[in-house]
This record gives structure tokens, sequence and C-alpha cells, in this order.
């Protein structure tokens, strides 16, 4: 069982940046590939951005690439996801999740890989 716990969203004018933060416990961090997704009211949940256990293999929606960054310390179970140049459109409730997979070189991309979710945090930017 893995935990997942976000922080860091907020309300932002549109340019601004913010930066998310995903603390998890319970398993060994470095055993799961990472991943940030989004869902807008009303909207299926999206992918955003993952990343791979150990070799900083990093995968992004072509609507965030250039702006958005993800990274992860695996000392401190920690993930992040920094956004930059928000824009309206990116308001949504951010979920971070981890997914269990054997290579350390690859993380999905899509919801049906990955077996555990945070509570979400709220992302709003106004225009």
């Amino acid at each position: 069982q893995v935990q997942l716990v976000e922080s860091g969203g907020g309300l932002v004018q549109a340019g601004g940046s913010l930066r998310l933060s995903c603390a998890a416990s319970g398993r060994t961090f470095s055993n799961y590939a990472m991943g940030w997704f989004r869902q807008a009211p009303g909207k299926e949940r999206d992918f955003v951005a993952a990343i791979s256990r150990t070799t900083g293999n990093k995968y992004y929606a072509d609507s965030v690439k250039g702006r958005f960054t993800i990274s992860r310390d695996n000392a401190k179970n920690t993930v992040h996801l920094r956004m930059n140049n928000l824009k309206p459109e990116d308001t949504a409730v951010y979920y971070c999740a981890a997914a269990s997979v054997l290579r350390p070189d690859i993380a999905p991309t899509n919801n049906y890989g990955y077996g555990y979710w945070g509570q979400g945090t709220q992302v709003t930017v106004s225009s």
C-alpha cells in the first residue's frame, strides 16, 4: 500500500507559476513510477506528466510541454510538478499517482497504469 498526499495548489493569475508536491509513504518509493493527472469540472481525468522510477525519464502531455516540469527525490519520497506560464485552461484538480512497474526506465501515461492515487489539490488560474 502506498499513501500519497498532494500539496501546493492554489489560485494564481495567468502567466504565474505554482509548484505541486506529493509526499509518498508506505512502500519503497523508488519501486514506483510517478505521475500527475488533472481533472477539470465535467471532464475526464487526463494525463499531465510522469517520471520513471530511477532513471529520471520524463513524459509530458502535449498541452504542458515546455511549461511544466516533473521531478522526484527518491531520498525524500517526494515528486514535484513545477508549473510555469499557467493558463486558465490549466484549472483543475491535480492528482498524484504511483505505478508499480518492473522496469526502472519507463512510466505509464494513462490512468490505467496507476494503482495508487492521492486526494488531489485544486489549481485555479484566473485570466
